[in-house]
């Protein structure tokens, strides 16, 4: 993989992600139609690329009926979780395609445009490395030749203060993301 110093990079999610809450089963997204452009920055001997993703231009598709499933059926119309980007940044090795980066996103969960939860505050390390937990045993991977990686991550979920959906998830509780994307470089534009 190599990354000339005039560009920089696309990160495309694709279809095959897994999201989990708990001990709940996973839920199968479909997040093609989500991801955004980074500039990057060269650090030390220029092996590590630093990247950075505008929140404000990074799009993630929400949960629904359309690009979810929850036991192999699609979820129920009217359930809806949008997740707002904080923060999406890090490093890709250029030798070993390695990728690791900070996330940071709220979670809301609405039902029929009508109920609006508070949100879940998520925070973790995305890699393509393997990730172990109190809960989790999941494997990431590096960038290949096609420019395909798997970005793994589990984070802590605090209490909202909503007493139903805190019991319901069990908050504190872990959440697991398993997440198929493209990162490929572009020229600037």
């Amino acid at each position: 993989m190599f990354f000339n110093l005039s560009s920089f990079i696309r990160l495309k999610s694709l279809d095959g992600c897994r999201l989990t809450i708990g001990s709940f089963p996973p839920f199968l997204y479909d997040s093609r139609g989500g991801g955004g452009i980074a500039r990057i920055t060269f650090l030390g001997d220029k092996r590590l690329v630093s990247l950075k993703f505008d929140p404000y231009e990074f799009s993630i598709p929400s949960l629904n009926w359309r690009t979810s499933k929850f036991l192999g059926l699609p979820i129920p119309p009217g359930l809806e979780i949008n997740m707002v980007l904080d923060k999406l940044e890090g490093t890709i090795d250029r030798d070993s395609g390695e990728v690791l980066l900070d996330f940071e996103a709220r979670f809301i969960l609405k039902i029929f445009n009508f109920w609006e939860f508070p949100k879940l505050i998520v925070s973790t390390s995305l890699s393509t490395g393997h990730v172990v937990s109190n809960l989790h045993d999941i494997k990431g991977q590096p960038l290949n030749n096609e420019e395909i990686s798997r970005l793994v991550g589990v984070a802590v979920i605090p209490p909202t203060g909503n007493m139903f959906l805190d019991r319901f998830l069990g908050l504190p509780n872990e959440a697991m993301a398993s997440l198929e994307c493209e990162i490929k470089e572009g020229e600037v534009l």
